[in-house]
């Protein structure tokens, strides 16, 4: 009789939930100095980390219901999420969720109003955030998420930083991803820069988003969601950010694209973007001062799969990323399609980003509290 022993350094678990499972990413080397933190849906920690501190908090018990706007994978995160806590769950879904999503949430237990279709995403946003409010006047015994303006959603971003510091080397780190909601690069980049580590912030935003100014530019192709924002977020905090790239759907696409290509990952099209950030700022680093270029993080939040038809079935129309560069700008009246990078210097929001009249990176308040 053979026995059957794990490979050396391996630990084998059993998980209590599925979220254990799909929480904790996988770091993948792209290079000497790039590696990739690859999820199969990040929002998992913001969704999980925000829920227990709010019951830890008493501010939701069991068995209330939880509501909020989603274009997708924090839908799934949050049902997840209520599954596990024993919590309803009613999503107001953007035009942009499909069906296998949506069956996903059903069966999770979740309601699902979705918004029907539209040519903007503003409105499509603003009509999400008006249908939530009118359901809390009919339910004031639900609880609204608000991921979009409750800093309660960096919480569980720590965990994942502690996964970081322990997997990569020491030494100079470069976070690179999607901005979104600002929740997981910055909470992220707050927790490992709380640690006395030297951590700089490189955000990756499309063109036609509002939070950091370019909301005067039209991209028809791009997927904004996920990546940026037609509205101020309130958990965007720009003084976090050293370095912002604003890229197309196009190069999003030859990010998204190559990374499949070269190291076998299926990723989404804000994790493509990141990728080609990413690989044009390492060797840019490198060039100059290669001993202190350090480690660069890309997050891939979430799989290619439904970006099967716009982006991996159009594989041939791709880019060559070796082909592609950014224009340096060094101000927003500078910004110009393809691909701009600017660096932002850790300043202040752009006044399109502002919430209710303050600056969009005031901190919001820590648990559940409205702003």
């Amino acid at each position: 009789m053979h026995q059957l022993t794990p490979p050396a350094g391996d630990t084998v678990r059993v998980h209590e939930h599925i979220t254990d499972a799909l929480k904790d990413p996988a770091f993948v080397r792209l290079s000497d100095s790039v590696v990739l933190a690859r999820f199969e849906t990040m929002k998992v920690y913001a969704a999980l980390g925000a829920v227990r501190a709010l019951l830890d908090a008493g501010r939701v018990v069991k068995g209330q219901t939880l509501v909020d706007s989603s274009s997708g994978i924090y839908a799934l995160a949050l049902a997840m999420a209520c599954h596990r806590y024993g919590l309803g769950c009613h999503i107001v879904a953007s035009t942009t969720v499909d069906a296998a999503l949506r069956a996903q949430l059903e069966v999770l237990g979740a309601t699902v109003d979705q918004m029907p279709p539209s040519e903007s995403l503003r409105l499509d946003q603003e009509r999400r955030v008006r249908h939530v409010r009118e359901l809390l006047d009919r339910r004031p015994d639900c609880h609204w998420m608000r991921q979009y303006h409750d800093g309660v959603h960096y919480a569980g971003y720590r965990e994942f930083a502690a996964l970081a510091a322990a997997a990569l080397p020491a030494g100079p780190l470069t976070v690179v991803g999607a901005v979104g909601t600002g929740a997981s690069t910055g909470g992220l980049t707050e927790a490992l820069r709380g640690t006395g580590r030297a951590v700089r912030l490189v955000g990756v935003q499309p063109f036609g988003s509002v939070t950091f100014g370019s909301e005067g530019f039209s991209d028809p192709e791009a997927i904004i969601a996920g990546i940026g924002s037609s509205i101020p977020f309130g958990n965007v905090r720009h003084e976090l950010y050293d370095t912002v790239h604003w890229l197309d759907f196009r190069h999003a696409m030859a990010g998204a694209v190559e990374l499949l290509r070269g190291h076998a990952v299926f990723a989404g099209l804000s994790t493509g973007a990141a990728h080609l950030v990413a690989r044009w700022e390492a060797v840019r680093e490198a060039a100059p001062h290669p001993a202190a270029a350090g480690t660069y993080l890309v997050l891939a939040a979430d799989t290619g799969h439904r970006y099967t038809d716009r982006v991996f079935a159009r594989h041939t129309e791709a880019l060559s990323p070796d082909t592609l560069a950014p224009r340096r700008i060094d101000a927003l009246t500078e910004l110009r399609p393809p691909w701009s990078v600017m660096e932002w210097g850790r300043r202040e929001a752009p006044s399109g980003a502002r919430v209710d009249g303050s600056p969009a990176n005031a901190k919001a308040t820590s648990v559940g509290g409205a702003r």
